[in-house]
């Protein structure tokens, strides 16, 4: 990304991105110029989160995408600035992407993303959570830097079709935070629970994703 080359408080593009994207790329570059210019004058990410913005955010987010089925709706609860939807939705043009954020300023910015880079599979939901429950079911449903699991699958579990999955993007306490939400993953109809951790290039740790397939 050439805003970022010189400016010493924006994370140089690492030379794997290229490859990680593949033909996303571009739209992947547009994304985080857009973050450069205007996401902390919006209040979306502090000034600290820019000189990590590849490695911490949009290469992590990027670790979600191969674990989503082909063709599904995929709802990202709590979008944000765009992570790990906005992401998705450019690397996966096959899904229906839902992107589900409370706050007007942050589902402002995510109609603006999506707009100018012409982002036809994501739809903006201004709503929590636990406000569609009984309205709205998704193939498989995201989250990052929400809650912990113990708290996050009650407002998610009743948003996952049967035979859909939580896809939760989770840091090192991932595995421990599994044991800690046994009895809600039960509760909410979640089995075959998994933690992947995920290598991408360009990062200098392991992503881990926590996988839980609802049944019935």
């Amino acid at each position: 990304m050439s805003t970022s080359e010189g400016s010493p408080t924006v994370e140089r593009v690492p030379d794997s991105a290229i490859s990680v994207f593949g033909d996303s790329w571009p739209k992947l570059e547009q994304f985080a110029a857009m973050l450069v210019a205007e996401g902390e004058l919006r209040g979306l990410i502090g000034p600290r989160e820019l000189p990590r913005l590849w490695t911490r955010h949009l290469l992590n987010s990027s670790a979600v995408a191969p674990f989503v089925p082909e063709g599904v709706a995929f709802a990202d609860i709590g979008s944000g600035a765009g992570f790990p939807g906005i992401v998705v939705a450019i690397m996966r043009p096959d899904l229906d992407v839902h992107l589900i954020e409370p706050m007007e300023r942050r589902t402002t910015w995510l109609e603006d993303v999506s707009r100018e880079l012409s982002l036809s599979n994501v739809t903006v939901v201004r709503a929590r959570a636990e406000e569609l429950h009984g309205a709205a079911g998704y193939d498989a449903v995201s989250a990052r830097a929400v809650a912990a699991l113990k708290k996050l699958v009650p407002w998610v579990g009743p948003l996952i079709a049967p035979g859909g999955r939580l896809v939760a993007l989770k840091g090192e306490r991932a595995a421990a935070e599994v044991i800690e939400a046994e009895k809600m993953l039960r509760k909410h109809g979640l089995r075959a629970t998994s933690v992947q951790e995920v290598v991408v290039p360009g990062t200098d740790e392991p992503t881990r994703i926590v996988i839980a397939e609802r049944v019935g």
